[in-house]
């Protein structure tokens, strides 16, 4: 599969986003080393903070059906600019991703960038900072 067709599977899934409050729609798909392409959308909740990013919706579905390589993700949002994913979320894909995993992030007008996991949250906090010594 390759980058179009994974945009273009974010766009769809943005579609099923659940967003009565901020009706902001934003579509995920992750495409994992097996081939599998799991679909997000985000889900809000009237207390705001217990509501799900669609980048978090597809990796947790991926990571529930046992799935742990992942080769590229996409996100699309009607934004001016490619929509960028939210700390939380590039935290989520720091534990999961390998540094240089590719993130298209997009919106409706097809304006698109491209970056690996490592430009997206360099210098994260890791497992490896949870070792004593």
């Amino acid at each position: 599969m390759n980058d179009n067709e994974l945009m273009l599977r974010a766009k769809k899934a943005r579609e099923k986003a659940y967003v009565p409050y901020s009706k902001f729609q934003v579509g995920a798909a992750l495409l994992t080393k097996s081939g599998k392409v799991y679909e997000g959308c985000n889900i809000e909740n009237a207390a705001y903070p217990v509501s799900l990013c669609a980048e978090r919706v597809a990796i947790f579905k991926a990571i529930s059906d046992g799935e742990t390589a992942f080769d590229q993700l996409a996100v699309v949002a009607d934004t001016e600019r490619p929509v960028p994913p939210c700390g939380s979320c590039r935290q989520v894909m720091s534990e999961f991703f390998d540094k240089g995993m590719l993130i298209h992030t997009g919106n409706l007008k097809d304006d698109r960038k491209t970056i690996t996991m490592e430009e997206l949250l360099p210098f994260s906090f890791n497992s490896s900072d949870l070792s004593h010594k």
